[in-house]
């Protein structure tokens, strides 16, 4: 494992942090503890020494989780770093109740990394108006918060005015080579670093797009090149060879996916990809301009939907179909996934269902106009068969 210092305490981060968004679940969507302790401690026991979750991961649960995951002397190994809820402070008494119900949710007396959540500039201009920077002071001065930072989903102007507005420690972006030039990118990036800001990076794989399956004129990019690497390993070799990047989140679900991305953080050095690799990436990031219709990180902000629209798992799909093609294929899949046979529920989630109230768009980090694009996904995912394909599915699927 690999380490770099945060400019202005020192401390040693590994470059890959363990992101507590998405863990293994059990069918009924609850985590599967076993398996997801299991992955989380391996990684420790393998040098990794930041654990990242927040209040409103897995429904909830994921803060509860790492808390008995760091249980057994592991808590004493790790930088632990969860977040203020912004969307729910409505007063200047919220911060703290907050932050003291993490405490004990966490089984902590302090968090080594609290980060203000999902910042852009109007949630920003609220919470300063109620006094978070004394929050944030006060927490650090009593010894419940050691470094104070911000996640951030807005624009460059934002972000740097954000920055400038406190002394933080750290801030988290949003970076892969899909998002140069999107929310804080490669110049918020830089920006942040010629402060002294360590920064923490979420969404590396842009939520599992740029790792697999791979469409074929993709693949057939990548197999140009003169040393052979994964698409993952593309994707986080590319973010980690800015110097500027302290530390990569990567939500691993899979043992397989630990494995790999512990592997490639031991030879994540800055500066170590040649001009000819970083032209070859961004040949790969202008095909996939071609092949993608949807930003959509699957981060499920939007929900839930009022009216039950599964708004990320439609996106997928749609993205799906248009990457590879596979126009049954991926209507198929869209029957099969809205039709609730593998969660045993009646049919739902469907892009029909949206109303066009809006609410998704407010809470989107990436300012998509989902309303819009979902009628897209109704042009193309359902029609007029779509009760046949269901019926269809419910045959081939059904439990005995």
């Amino acid at each position: 494992m690999l380490y770099r210092k945060m400019p202005k305490n020192g401390d040693e981060l590994s470059v890959l942090g363990f992101g507590c968004m998405r863990l293994p679940v059990k069918e009924d969507g609850t985590i599967d503890e076993s398996r997801a302790m299991s992955q989380v401690r391996y990684t420790i026991d393998h040098g990794v020494n930041y654990i990242d979750t927040a209040w409103p991961y897995h429904m909830g649960e994921s803060e509860p989780f790492v808390g008995r995951t760091l249980a057994d002397g592991y808590r004493e190994k790790v930088k632990l770093a969860t977040k203020l809820p912004s969307w729910l402070i409505a007063s200047r008494e919220d911060m703290d109740r907050y932050l003291n119900a993490q405490l004990e949710r966490l089984r902590t007396d302090h968090i080594d990394y609290y980060l203000v959540h999902g910042l852009a500039g109007e949630v920003w201009d609220k919470l300063e108006a109620l006094g978070v920077t004394d929050f944030l002071d006060k927490a650090k001065a009593d010894g419940r918060i050691i470094n104070a930072g911000f996640s951030f989903h807005g624009s460059i102007e934002d972000f740097k005015r954000i920055v400038d507005a406190y002394p933080w420690t750290f801030c988290q972006i949003q970076y892969n080579f899909m998002d140069e030039n999107h929310q804080a990118g490669t110049e918020g990036l830089k920006y942040a670093a010629s402060k002294d800001l360590g920064v923490i990076v979420m969404e590396p794989l842009l939520g599992g797009n740029l790792a697999s399956p791979i469409p074929s004129e993709v693949e057939e990019i990548w197999n140009e090149a003169a040393v052979k690497r994964t698409p993952v390993e593309w994707a986080l070799r590319w973010v980690w060879n800015h110097s500027e990047v302290t530390v990569v989140l990567s939500g691993m679900n899979e043992e397989s996916q630990v494995e790999e991305n512990l592997k490639i953080a031991d030879e994540a050095y800055p500066n170590s990809l040649t001009e000819a690799e970083v032209q070859l990436v961004n040949k790969v990031e202008q095909k996939y301009r071609q092949l993608m219709k949807i930003g959509c990180t699957g981060c499920k902000y939007c929900m839930p939907c009022p009216s039950g629209v599964d708004v990320p798992e439609c996106f997928s799909i749609y993205n799906n179909l248009h990457m590879f093609g596979n126009v049954e294929g991926a209507r198929f899949k869209y029957a099969v996934t809205m039709s609730g046979i593998f969660t045993n529920t009646e049919p739902g989630g469907f892009a029909s269902q949206c109303i066009e109230c809006g609410q998704c768009m407010e809470k989107c980090p990436q300012g998509l106009k989902i309303p819009e694009l979902l009628k897209a996904v109704v042009e193309e995912l359902e029609g007029p068969d779509l009760e046949q394909r269901i019926a269809m599915a419910k045959r081939i699927f059904k439990k005995g």
